[in-house]
């Protein structure tokens, strides 16, 4: 699309917006390119050069601008780029040019374009998969015959249409797509890295349906429905307005189906349509209101919030969004279920804390949050609850002690609650064998096994197809050796396990994630794929398994499990794992997508290693769910 025509004076000030994803052969090339060329035209604003393309966001004088336009139309790269120019003021005061970066020319090499997900380590979805593009006049079209069919290329048949608006939450709220005949979804989020989250959550909504996407621009929408077509069958209907809501408004002035103001990442804040329509509200007393250029933000999370002019000249008043406020009062409610469970003692208040600035194509800045949260009761820590599952023949007690020195490391951004699996194993031990003269030998007891009183019991979340369920009161012993592959033989349990863990999530929950290890790890992964499921009490955002193992139930039958995952297990060297060997751990690794799963080896044997580089891993993976 070529870029739009102004009729304005070229000495008038204006924007330049574009973005192109292609390989780039040669980045520092193109740095030099860009720190000559906009310096030279006096361009003020931010360049990102990542090896997969550019995202560029510059002011200057409209000739300027042009004169940009055509010098970068010279390199082959650029071809079918969509240069979105305009005429504009310039910014109305230093605060705003300085917070949005108008005041200096940046330009710098980044890894990613876009910062689709805040763990690095995740695979980004490939570029070549996104959804196809509708101009806005299809998009315009499709909305106003909703309820017709939308079909992509050789496929055909009804189905039912969904809006999927991949903007931050304080986006939204100054204005959106509204037809009543089509279902709008908002995943009311801080930032743009916290929407891999929220697609993986709310998969169920999306698959089988006809995903018509938005965001500014559009480079949010070309990862994220590249990342919702990865998901596999019923995930390939994906479309996505080119140009973004930019070009739309530019189609139909009116505004369309677009009501309200189209947030921009530049000084001019908002741009709205011939409508005079607000949507927005003020923070604080629900006014109608949408001006930014006051740059209120949460006092917790940095956000930016509406607050009209009245408001803000009110002494000592905390402004909170909308997203802290709801997550506290989640926690007040949780916390009132009474006092023999405590189901969310540190749930976060203000998310990780990380603050999105104005541009999809900046780096995040860390803010610390105030340690009151007045107005609230008490702000309760910043992190994950994880429920942790234990292996064979251990208990909650003797987990949470093999475990202290991880749960030491994780203390800042998660607490492990350790639960006793149902099935209660009896006791056994295996007799040694003792020299009675110098021809034979025979088995002994040597002192005999242990009191009972002193001996905490042994739990399974599986067990032998053949087992009785009796614990017994005496020690017994066993029929043979132990068996360092004794798992293959437990198989039975599982329906008793799963209703436990139900009422255990019922009871005890939330939780953010589940955590096993060896059997608890087995156990873990079969509920990893009935994730998703209407029916299904067990939710939570991840999972941990570690030296798992794949046990072959009915959830296993559906294809790749769609759960975000790390994979711990030790890679057969020198301390190679002896009881769960690497490929029957990588098998189960395979079940997973990969998109969305972390495979963590390490040197060791059945244990979760603690040491670096595998807990900052491990670490990484779970801030993004902060």
């Amino acid at each position: 699309m070529a870029e739009q025509k102004n009729s304005s004076s070229p000495s008038e000030d204006g924007i330049l917006l574009y973005y192109k994803y292609a390989e780039i052969p040669d980045v520092n090339n193109l740095v030099e390119f860009y720190n000559s060329n906009c310096k030279s035209l006096n361009l003020l604003g931010r360049v990102r050069i990542a090896p997969d393309g550019v995202n560029v966001t510059v002011g200057g004088k409209l000739a300027a601008l042009e004169k940009h336009i055509e010098d970068v139309k010279l390199n082959d790269l650029f071809q079918g780029t969509d240069f979105k120019l305009a005429s504009c003021d310039s910014p109305s005061n230093e605060k705003i040019a300085k917070e949005c970066g108008f005041t200096s020319l940046s330009v710098r090499v980044v890894k990613e374009l876009v910062t689709f997900s805040s763990q690095p380590l995740l695979e980004s979805p490939a570029i070549s998969n996104a959804g196809r593009h509708l101009s806005a006049a299809e998009f315009h079209s499709v909305l106003h015959s909703a309820g017709n069919n939308l079909e992509s290329e050789g496929q055909s048949g009804s189905k039912q249409l969904i809006l999927l608006d991949a903007r931050n939450v304080y986006e939204t709220r100054i204005g959106k797509f509204e037809n009543s005949n089509v279902e709008t979804l908002d995943p009311e989020i801080r930032q743009y890295s916290d929407l891999p989250s929220w697609i993986d959550s709310h998969a169920e909504k999306l698959q089988g349906k006809s995903v018509l996407m938005y965001c500014t621009g559009g480079i949010r929408c070309e990862m994220a429905s590249a990342y919702i077509r990865s998901k596999g069958d019923g995930f390939e209907n994906v479309f996505q307005l080119y140009g973004g809501i930019q070009r739309y408004l530019e189609q139909f002035p009116d505004g369309g189906f677009f009501k309200g103001k189209n947030f921009v990442f530049d000084h001019r804040i908002s741009v709205g349509s011939s409508s005079a329509d607000v949507v927005g509200s003020c923070l604080l007393c629900g006014s109608s209101f949408d001006d930014y250029s006051s740059r209120c933000r949460c006092t917790y999370c940095r956000m930016l919030v509406l607050v009209c002019s009245s408001c803000q000249m009110k002494d000592d008043v905390d402004y909170v969004c909308e997203l802290c406020k709801k997550q506290s009062k989640m926690v007040e409610s949780v916390s009132a279920i009474g006092n023999n469970i405590n189901p969310r003692g540190s749930t976060p208040v203000n998310g990780s804390g990380v603050v999105e600035l104005e541009s999809t194509m900046l780096c995040k800045d860390i803010t610390s949050a105030p340690e009151n949260f007045e107005g609230h009761g008490n702000r309760p820590s910043k992190k994950l609850r994880i429920l942790a599952l234990h292996g064979f023949r251990q208990n909650a007690s003797s987990f949470k002690g093999r475990t202290a020195s991880l749960a030491k490391k994780l203390k800042d951004i998660a607490e492990l609650v350790f639960i006793d699996a149902p099935h209660e194993l009896p006791f056994v031990y295996q007799p040694r064998t003792t020299e009675t003269n110098t021809c034979s030998s025979e088995l002994e007891t040597r002192k005999g096994p242990p009191p009972l009183e002193k001996c905490k019991k042994k739990f399974a979340w599986l067990v032998a197809e053949d087992f009785n369920f009796s614990t017994g009161k005496d020690w017994k012993i066993a029929d043979q050796p132990f068996d360092p592959l004794q798992y293959r033989l437990q198989t039975g349990g599982y329906d008793a396990s799963l209703a436990y863990l139900k009422d255990v999530f019922s009871k005890l929950g939330p939780f953010d994630g589940i955590l096993g290890f060896s059997q608890g790890a087995a156990m873990a992964a079969s509920i990893c794929g009935r994730r998703g499921k209407s029916d299904d009490e067990i939710k939570f955002k991840f999972a941990i398994l570690c030296s798992g193992f794949l046990l072959e139930t009915k959830d296993f039958e559906r294809g790749l499990i769609n759960c975000p995952s790390v994979h711990v297990f030790g890679n057969g060297g020198q301390g190679k794992d002896r009881q769960i060997a690497r490929n029957t751990s990588m098998e189960l690794a395979n079940k997973f997508e990969k998109s969305c799963s972390l495979i963590i080896e390490h040197e060791s044997g059945h244990i979760i290693p603690t040491q670096s580089p595998h807990i900052d891993h491990l670490k990484a993976f779970l801030v993004r769910f902060l």
